[in-house]
């Protein structure tokens, strides 16, 4: 059974940090490329930080540029998602998305960030 589990969401104020982990099983992690996605209330799901199946390729929306990271530990399974200097735009449940070459997509749960004074 396919399982990407979120975790490390939470309530965070402004200027502050998260990290967020995707742990998949049930299918062969390594050979997929890893995204992280958020949606807003009222707002399309949208792309957040994109890596290869390797690491070797990474893509970012602008308004995240210079303030997540996204990396991933095949030996663990997992992806992360580094947020720092969080903002209040920030606020959304963010999903993790395995894909692979032949277009097989997996979707987590989702984990919800909020960043609020």
């Amino acid at each position: 059974q396919v399982q990407l589990v979120e975790s490390g969401g939470g309530l965070v104020q402004p200027g502050g940090s998260l990290r967020l982990s995707c742990a998949g099983s049930g299918f062969s992690f390594s050979s997929y490329s890893m995204s992280w996605y958020r949606q807003a209330p009222g707002k399309e799901r949208e792309l957040v930080a994109a890596l290869s199946s390797t690491g070797g390729y990474t893509n970012y929306a602008d308004s995240v540029k210079g303030r997540f990271t996204i990396s991933r530990d095949n030996a663990k399974n997992t992806v992360y998602l580094q947020m720092n200097s969080l903002k209040p735009d920030d606020t959304a449940v963010y999903y993790c998305k395995a894909r692979n070459s032949v277009d097989h997509v997996y979707w987590g749960q989702g984990t919800q960030v909020t960043v609020s004074s």
